[in-house]
């Protein structure tokens, strides 16, 4: 009987050894670190064969840096989250297992349960490369309260970018000294911005489809498309109807919001649900729209934006398979509504979304489905599935360097344009 009880210890000790370890690299810091890490949990409990450390490592362009330098170290890790642009970058590398490749085995995956408009980013020539997880789109916010006060219809937001520059007029206010205390609007200077401006008139960012029908060569924003958003953001700025951030500064422009030094914010609809808990605190009533459009121009739709997750390779097959399952829990319908109810990312499937429906969610919560409602009814074509291109990381930069240069006053719009469209194409013609 000792005999077996040491030899039930030895095969106990084994089969805790043999637990497969991985690691998942992601970039959602603050309270969304807790949230990742109880998602987690709950798959390991599922799970009891797999071990995950998680890991918040920082920027998304960190944890590119960090994957890099992991894989040729030999010691990458298992499942990083990357954002949008960093898929032709991915695709290129040679690194990673395509997630279609575990979906074309998996009889249980049912990849027709996913939104289009998501999949659509990050599937390339017909092929699903990474999970989408954190999916956003930008909104405009708006204060309600201050709506009220300056005799702006509070459910009745600008739609047109006219309608636009005349509420944030009406929302500055002056102190005794002539001084801009408060203000229009708000964003962060961010080309995502531009992007979203670009598909929402219905235009592409590159060539060849948006780098869809073959790898973007050139930039084609130099067009009235762009030149309209650049002379907005221009106006905006010379009439002191708009603060500007520093660049990617989110913080920023959300405390602007949240302190009512503004009485609009451009962000992400990741935000909604902090923007709501923090109305509340400041004593204002939250106002979620559609983006404004310029007058007379056809809505096209919005890109979606945030990250994906990629599945690197290893050489232990059976840590790719763990990796996979995880990627696979964090993308079902429970996983999906933890995190669309705590940060405001969208639910990536239609039966999380079906399910908050009939709970009666988005009816308490209807910020929530602005967001939704905004992404599914805009136009689905190549401009707004976003665009696929390899040096994504520096056509931002001369467009951000570019916008910088035209809000200090240094460059008209058309210039500013036209420099974004040179050194954009430089980046490009470079990565090749």
């Amino acid at each position: 009987m000792r005999r077996l009880f040491v030899l039930f210890l030895v095969l106990l000790t084994v089969f805790v050894l043999a637990k497969v370890k991985i690691q998942f690299w992601h970039a959602m810091g603050g309270w969304r670190i807790e949230v990742i890490q109880n998602m987690v949990n709950e798959f390991m409990k599922l799970n009891p064969d797999i071990e995950v450390e998680v890991q918040y490592v920082g920027s998304y362009e960190e944890i590119l840096a960090k994957t890099v330098a992991a894989v040729k170290a030999g010691t990458p890790p298992h499942v990083v989250q990357l954002n949008e642009i960093s898929t032709q970058k991915m695709i290129d590398s040679g690194v990673i297992v395509p997630v279609q490749d575990f979906i074309d085995k998996d009889p249980t995956f049912d990849v027709g349960l996913f939104l289009p408009q998501v999949l659509n980013y990050y599937r390339v020539g017909g092929k699903l490369y990474s999970m989408p997880w954190n999916t956003s789109t930008p909104l405009l916010y708006y204060n309600k309260t201050l709506f009220k006060e300056v005799g702006l219809d509070p459910n009745d937001p600008p739609t047109t970018f006219s309608e636009l520059i005349e509420a944030c007029r009406k929302l500055v206010k002056k102190d005794e000294k002539g001084n801009i205390v408060r203000t229009g609007i708000t964003w962060p200077l961010y080309s995502w911005f531009f992007e979203q401006y670009m598909a929402l008139q219905n235009q592409p960012l590159v060539d060849n489809n948006n780098g869809r029908t073959g790898k973007a060569t050139k930039v084609v924003f130099n067009n009235d498309a762009g030149l309209r958003f650049f002379e907005l953001w221009d106006k905006l700025t010379k009439e002191g109807l708009m603060i500007n951030t520093k660049r990617a500064d989110w913080t920023a422009a959300r405390q602007l919001f949240i302190s009512q030094t503004v009485g609009m914010l451009i962000s992400s609809t990741s935000d909604v649900a902090l923007l709501m808990n923090e109305s509340k605190k400041q004593g204002f009533e939250l106002g979620t729209a559609f983006l404004p459009l310029p007058d007379g121009v056809q809505r096209g739709g919005v890109i979606i934006g945030g990250g994906s997750l990629w599945i690197i390779q290893q050489k232990n097959k059976t840590e790719v398979e763990a990796a996979w399952k995880l990627v696979k829990y964090l993308a079902e319908p429970g996983p999906q509504i933890v995190w669309h109810k705590a940060t405001g990312y969208y639910p990536i499937r239609v039966d999380a979304i079906h399910t908050l429906h009939v709970q009666g969610y988005y009816a308490e919560n209807p910020h929530h489905l602005t967001a939704m409602l905004q992404l599914l009814t805009g136009v689905q074509n190549y401009n707004t599935q976003g665009a696929i291109i390899g040096a994504f990381p520096e056509v931002r930069d001369a467009i951000e360097s570019a916008a910088e240069k035209m809000i200090s006053g240094a460059m008209t719009p058309r210039q500013a344009l036209s420099e974004a469209e040179r050194n954009a194409n430089k980046a490009i013609k470079e990565y090749f």
